[in-house]
């Protein structure tokens, strides 16, 4: 029997399992799939925002594929704590998967940047999400204006979840906290600001469309703005998404700006952030300079500067991975260093260590992605199985995790969490609610860990 396991429970590690499992090529392969977290699903539960219940349905998917009996799920085992390091776990496994996705948000690296009010997305979505590691402080929506700065889809969500309000997410599974700040929230303006045109924008139709349909609230677009981009006259070049996204924008730009009483959505472009200019200690505002297009793909600074009210700013620039100490790591591209899916040390593949997901290519592509890159691990690992098998390993490393200090909760301990979560909506007159902290989901999960 080949033991596996996979760090990770979001999409790129559940879709590695199911690979690992559902190919003859090596029969007997039982996987424990490990996270540091109590609940399973990763960026699915935790990143996909509250509003979009057709994307969150994904958990059914994954969720089929941790309930196969060749699967076990083992939260609240976190690899680099309390002694488990690579070098145990590998000798706790046949073979172990890193799939620990991309953590730790890209910083813009100009004055003012850690001022009070000045927050990257990361926390922002971790926050309504119900992310345990989440700081409960209501995040400054006393704020009256908003400058969001990316032009990615984090960055679309983020700017709709501002501008929806609290009401229309009562019937989500977004926490009671963040619902209570988000439906007091003072926030009436929110800017999202790219540096580049809406040619070259990273954001989906389908999210960027979204931003003109939220009730009580309206978008505005520069055509002054749209004018600098050299697909505006003529976007036959761009790739289809880029072109439909130039056609919305377009729309916006034509419209009238509705200056109601309801909350704007403004989208810039062409501004780079050079500072956040602060105010006894809190970000009052951003210092954008004009950019424009430098004939090579890229924007280059015109030394034209314009400032921006705003007494909250949202950072949404990118992802990178995060070292796990035991592991290589590759620091100029946030990456282990692998070649098909196996870790290299010095160049060399390492027995039984391999990588899926963004620690292995970057923070790039959409959930889907993540198939292809699982499924070309796997089939490295199944590859290499003949000689993993050959090492003696525990036959349950649970009590080896448990000798170590880790106390895992298994699949009917995340089953006590969900219908704890579904008491929690019905006290609140609300549908299943997440339950935001560690004590709480710890406490849920206890009686059937």
């Amino acid at each position: 029997m080949l033991r596996v396991a996979v760090v990770g429970s979001g999409p790129s590690g559940v879709y590695t399992a199911q690979d690992l499992v559902r190919q003859d090529l090596v029969p007997g392969v039982r996987v424990d799939v490990l996270d540091r977290l109590p609940c399973p699903y990763g960026l699915v539960r935790y990143g996909v925002a509250p509003d979009h219940e057709k994307i969150k349905s994904l958990q059914g998917t994954l969720r089929a594929v941790l309930e196969d009996e060749r699967i076990r799920f083992l939260g609240n085992v976190e690899v680099g704590a309390r002694g488990l390091t690579p070098a145990r776990l590998l000798e706790l496994y046949h073979a172990v998967v890193y799939c620990v996705g991309a953590a730790r948000d890209r910083r813009l690296g100009i004055p003012g940047e850690d001022l009070a009010g000045s927050r990257s997305a990361t926390e922002f979505v971790s926050w309504y999400s119900a992310h345990p590691d989440a700081a409960g402080d209501g995040f400054g929506l006393g704020a009256r204006s908003a400058v969001v700065i990316g032009a990615g889809n984090v960055a679309v969500d983020v700017t709709r979840i501002l501008a929806r309000g609290g009401a229309e997410l009562r019937p989500t599974d977004v926490p009671q906290g963040a619902l209570a700040a988000l439906e007091h929230s003072g926030v009436r303006e929110v800017r999202m600001v790219a540096r580049r045109g809406p040619g070259q924008a990273r954001f989906t139709t389908k999210e960027l469309r979204e931003l003109g349909t939220l009730p009580g609230a309206s978008v505005s677009v520069d055509p002054a703005d749209l004018a600098l981009d050299p697909a505006f006259a003529d976007p036959s070049g761009l790739p289809a998404v880029n072109r439909r996204n130039l056609e919305v924008v377009r729309g916006w730009a034509a419209q009238p700006r509705d200056d109601g009483p309801g909350r704007h959505i403004t989208l810039r472009f062409f501004l780079r952030p050079v500072e956040l200019l602060g105010e006894d200690g809190r970000v009052a505002g951003v210092r954008f300079e004009r950019t424009e297009p430098d004939g090579a793909g890229g924007v280059r600074g015109t030394g034209v500067y314009e400032d921006v009210e705003a007494q909250l700013v949202l950072r949404a620039i990118g992802y990178r991975g995060v070292p796990l100490p035991g592991l290589p790591f590759d620091e100029a591209h946030g990456t282990v260093p692998h070649d098909a899916g196996r870790v290299l040390r010095d160049g060399v593949a390492s027995p039984g260590e391999y990588v899926a997901g963004w620690i292995k290519r970057g923070p790039t592509g959409v959930i889907g992605t993540n198939r292809p890159c699982a499924k070309e691990t796997a089939a490295s690992l199944l590859a290499d199985a003949p000689a993993l098998a050959t090492r003696e390993v525990p036959a349950d490393p649970v009590a080896a995790l448990r000798e170590l200090g880790h106390e895992p909760v298994t699949w009917p301990g995340w089953l006590a969490i969900e219908r704890a979560e579904a008491e929690l909506g019905r006290s609140l007159g609300r549908h299943s609610v997440k339950i935001p902290d560690w004590e709480g989901l710890r406490t849920a999960a206890r009686p059937a860990a």
